[in-house]
């Protein structure tokens, strides 16, 4: 890799240029580098999991398109600038172009108004995760507590919650929305907005339909309400759990389920998803012992986001997992979660693995 002026250790933001041109790649990492940190690299180079400020391709139309994939970030929009090499592409958000031959200048001119534009946009998508986290904190809080109390779960709550996850997460993917929430104190609040940010990032990787995403992301948001009617001492107890506190705990799916139900206006699928999310395929889980086909999908869904979860999330008592850490366990533990939609969820996490450090 051709590495230049630029600095590739540091851990801000970064202009990312990628050409098959050395000396007109060595030139503009330099002028780059006065105003951002830029990492210069050939086609033929590993693109770094971090999420670039501003993309620069300078490479024949092949090999530019081969790298569509590897810059995606999960469907994120990445801002780009081409040097167009033949016909230029399809005009696009987020996307200019040039001619491979225009000045240097003119490619200066446009990648710093990029990175100003980039730079004011991120600023404005920080400020609503922000107000978003602690938007849905609040409401998570307030679900708990009501829980606890014995008062009814506000439906208008619920539904804010949810969209509230889903914005964010298409807005700015789940490794931005983990490292927010995990601003906030350690506890049940935070499991629960980590499980939905996962479920929300899952579901639209499998292509949920709209109505089918808000529903698991609705269930993800609620599978552990039964924890409100769980000691304290036992919830945060930093240590190993004695058998009688472990069966009070088992019983927070059947709690949840049974606060729901009485409430009698969520859907059949949220009850289920939370009576049944620690259900195994072997029959192994509880509370009723479900196996194989009597799991449905949801459940299946969550299940895996939850133990994903719990695996990568800081605790008082351990450090957390990374993600291939995580999914190497979960892989490893048959029985347990279903194998085909483990697969599918595997790629879609492993950037995350700093993200609970």
């Amino acid at each position: 890799m051709a590495l230049g002026v630029a600095s590739q250790s540091s851990d801000g933001p970064f202009v990312l240029l990628i050409s098959d041109r050395p000396s007109e790649r060595t030139a503009l990492q330099r002028a780059i580098a006065l105003v951002m940190d830029c990492r210069a690299m050939a086609a033929d180079k590993p693109v770094p999991k971090e999420r670039p400020h501003l993309v620069i391709l300078d490479l024949p139309p092949t090999q530019a398109a081969r790298l569509d994939l590897a810059l995606s970030h999960r469907g994120l929009p990445l801002p780009r600038l081409v040097l167009v090499r033949g016909e230029p592409a399809p005009a696009a958000p987020h996307l200019r172009q040039l001619p491979a031959a225009a000045p240097r200048q003119v490619v200066l001119a446009n990648v710093f108004a990029m990175i100003e534009e980039a730079t004011r946009s991120g600023e404005l998508r920080k400020r609503r995760l922000v107000e978003r986290v602690t938007g849905a904190t609040a409401i998570v809080s307030e679900l708990f507590d009501s829980a606890a109390l014995g008062a009814g779960l506000q439906q208008a709550d619920v539904e804010r919650g949810t969209e509230l996850v889903l914005a964010s997460v298409s807005e700015v993917g789940i490794m931005t929305w983990l490292t927010e929430v995990w601003r906030h104190d350690i506890g049940v609040y935070q499991h629960t907005l980590g499980v939905a940010g996962h479920a929300a990032t899952f579901g639209a990787q499998i292509g949920l339909s709209r109505a089918d995403l808000r529903l698991l992301v609705r269930a993800a948001l609620l599978h552990d309400i039964g924890k409100s009617r769980i000691p304290v001492e036992i919830l945060n107890k930093p240590g190993p759990l004695t058998p009688e506190e472990f069966r009070l705990m088992q019983r927070h799916p059947e709690i949840g389920a049974e606060l729901l139900r009485v409430q009698g206006d969520f859907e059949e699928t949220v009850i289920d998803v939370v009576r049944h999310h620690h259900e195994r395929l072997d029959g192994k889980g509880y509370p009723d012992r479900l196996a194989g086909p009597a799991i449905r999908d949801l459940v299946r869904i969550v299940s895996i986001c939850d133990v994903f979860s719990a695996l990568t999330e800081r605790r008082t008592y351990r450090q957390p997992a990374s993600a291939a850490e995580a999914l190497a366990i979960m892989l490893d533990n048959s029985g347990h979660l279903d194998p085909d939609l483990l697969r599918v969820f595997a790629p879609v996490m492993l950037g995350g693995e700093a993200l609970a450090a």
